[in-house]
């Protein structure tokens, strides 16, 4: 399935470094930098920039983008980093749109390093495709200039770029940056839409191998397909009552909470399967919202200035009240996250169980097999665990 295949290639991509903090062989054979000491020894991180082509010929990958989202989270949930759930950043890139100023090469950063999935969904929601030039190296290199992978070499930095034209256009060469990424700990991980020989001729299995990442050949105008189970209504009115438990803050709090209930919509317009596979990700760990929500943000920081809060940007129920009193308030409303959480959670379980059944019947050549694929591979050669 597509949306397992997103998830899943972005699972295996952050396993790479050795997070038991092991000597391992084959460190050098993944690309990854050497240890540097670390100030926060539990804040491991797994960074995903994915590389879009929008040119005209890519509505189709586009859309298994968008509709894959929530599984690729789903799958990197169970990721854990010396028995803890690293954090998930995705940045977004999209090249080769003659929309885009060419003295940029056609390439546009959408989106810098964020845990903000809402925003992430919001912004592939808004791709739409433009003919153009398609530069592999320049944007593969611009996403290396301009992210901040960081040192830790238990972090999983990853870049998948995803198109179908020659992997050797342009300016850049994808060698240099393919050392480039080499340097930082980065793998490179490519995905040739079209016929696989047709892309290693292309260059783009070469792109890949000079880190160590995978190279995968898609179908990417084959459609998602969701998969429904007998749990999908129940988790869905959890996700109503989850929804009720955001405290929202700050100038962005409105529009943030807005934005929430608009990506829930962009999710149920790929089918409902597609939106139970939401709210599981809302369910879990890598779901979270510190810049608007208090509950996590005070999850996040034990010394969050409740003093501080400016009260016409809290909702009705908490102006006028005292730190305490919303302290009191924000921690029931924690707690009742918790317990809607831990029952989606137990709901999906048998849900993932299920589907796993029906996608025996089903083959696939999508970008979330691909990309499961890739993820499963690379971490038999890190020390992340999976626990389900």
């Amino acid at each position: 399935m597509k949306r397992i295949l997103l998830a899943s290639c972005l699972l295996s991509v952050m396993l790479l470094p050795s997070c038991k903090g092991e000597v391992n062989n084959t460190d050098n054979e993944l690309a990854i930098a050497n240890p540097l000491p670390k100030t926060e020894p539990n804040k491991h991180f797994i960074k995903v920039a994915l590389l879009l082509d929008t040119s005209n010929s890519m509505d189709g990958l586009i859309d298994q983008a968008k509709a894959q989202l929530w599984e690729i989270v789903n799958e990197l949930s169970y990721a854990r980093c010396k028995s803890v759930q690293p954090n998930l950043q995705i940045a977004l890139y999209e090249y080769g749109n003659d929309g885009l100023p060419s003295q940029e090469g056609h390439i546009r950063q959408v989106l810098n390093f964020t845990q903000d999935l809402d925003e992430v969904s919001k912004e592939l929601f808004s791709l739409s495709t433009n003919g153009g030039s398609e530069y592999c190296g320049q944007v593969v290199q611009t996403s290396l200039n301009q992210l901040d992978w960081g040192k830790d070499a238990d972090d999983l930095k990853m870049v998948f770029i995803a198109g179908n034209e020659p992997f050797t256009q342009g300016r850049v060469s994808y060698k240099d940056a393919a050392q480039d990424a080499k340097e930082k700990g980065v793998v490179v991980n490519t995905i040739f839409c079209g016929d696989f020989n047709q892309g290693v001729h292309s260059k783009w299995k070469d792109g890949a191998d000079l880190t160590y990442g995978d190279y995968m050949a898609i179908d990417h105008n084959q459609r998602t397909v969701h998969i429904a189970s007998p749990y999908d209504d129940v988790i869905l009115q959890l996700n109503l009552k989850l929804n009720q438990t955001y405290v929202r803050y700050g100038k962005v709090g409105y529009a943030k909470a807005q934005q929430q209930a608009v990506q829930d919509s962009n999710a149920e317009s790929y089918g409902k399967a597609n939106a139970v596979s939401r709210t599981v990700s809302k369910g879990s760990g890598m779901y979270k919202n510190t810049t608007w929500d208090l509950v996590d943000a005070l999850e996040a920081d034990e010394d969050f200035e409740l003093e501080e809060l400016e009260e016409e940007y809290l909702p009705e129920e908490l102006k006028g009240k005292s730190a305490a009193e919303i302290k009191a308030y924000v921690d029931k409303q924690a707690a009742a996250r918790a317990e809607i959480q831990k029952e989606i959670q137990k709901l999906n379980e048998k849900r993932r169980l299920y589907i796993a059944e029906k996608q025996k019947e089903e083959g696939t050549n999508g970008l979330g097999n691909a990309m499961l694929e890739a993820i499963k591979k690379q971490a038999e050669k890190k020390n992340y665990t999976w626990e389900r």
